[in-house]
């Protein structure tokens, strides 16, 4: 049974090789249900889906650049998160521990399919927020994907917005989100209810 949107004991830690398997497959399972919600009558390639989750996440957790989490209860792995952040670019300044780092990247955030609803997503949010407040990043951007209406809300709750300085073009699949790493901005995430569609 799902654990409760207000069960203290989904506990958010940083993941380690050892949860590979399992937040492979919570993967793929997000993406096959958001699949099959989409075209329940089209075949779905669980085994091909799985082995390409798995080598994904395995080239995430082998990067020392890519910070990732998972969130877990009672020792079942029950999502995960990682985020990437932005390098300088070429020929500009390096970073100062004086200035804010600009922008970090949500590259992944899933939750198993079985868990959607519990709060098991807002924790890793707002564990990804302590993190980037902790690092000194001023801003966060991720992409989602234009159909994926549950996503876009779970963000639009969050705080998240289409980013005004890249318009995606007519045919595109995804759309930008921004959110300003503020302190208050954090403070009214936290403060929002606790339902939770991911």
């Amino acid at each position: 049974m799902p654990p409760a949107p207000h069960d203290t004991a989904v506990r958010v830690r940083a993941a380690t090789r050892a949860d590979l398997a399992a937040i492979a497959a919570l993967h793929a399972d997000a993406g096959a249900a958001h699949h099959r919600a989409r075209h329940p009558h089209a075949p779905f390639d669980a085994p091909a889906e799985h082995a390409r989750r798995h080598d994904a996440w395995a080239r995430v957790l082998d990067r020392d650049d890519t910070p990732a989490l998972c969130a877990e209860h009672r020792g079942t792995v029950l999502g995960a998160a990682a985020y990437l952040p932005h390098a300088p670019a070429a020929g500009g300044e390096p970073h100062r521990a004086d200035r804010p780092r600009p922008t970090v990247e949500l590259h992944q955030l899933h939750v198993a399919p079985a868990h959607w609803g519990t709060g098991v997503g807002r924790a890793l949010h707002t564990a990804c927020l302590h993190a980037w407040h902790t690092a000194g990043y001023a801003r966060a951007v991720l992409d989602v994907q234009w159909h994926n209406r549950r996503a876009r809300a779970f963000y639009a709750r969050l705080g998240w917005h289409p980013d005004p300085g890249r318009r995606p073009p007519p045919d595109a699949s995804h759309l930008t989100l921004t959110l300003e790493l503020s302190p208050g901005r954090t403070r009214r995430s936290r403060a929002l209810p606790p339902r939770d569609e991911r």
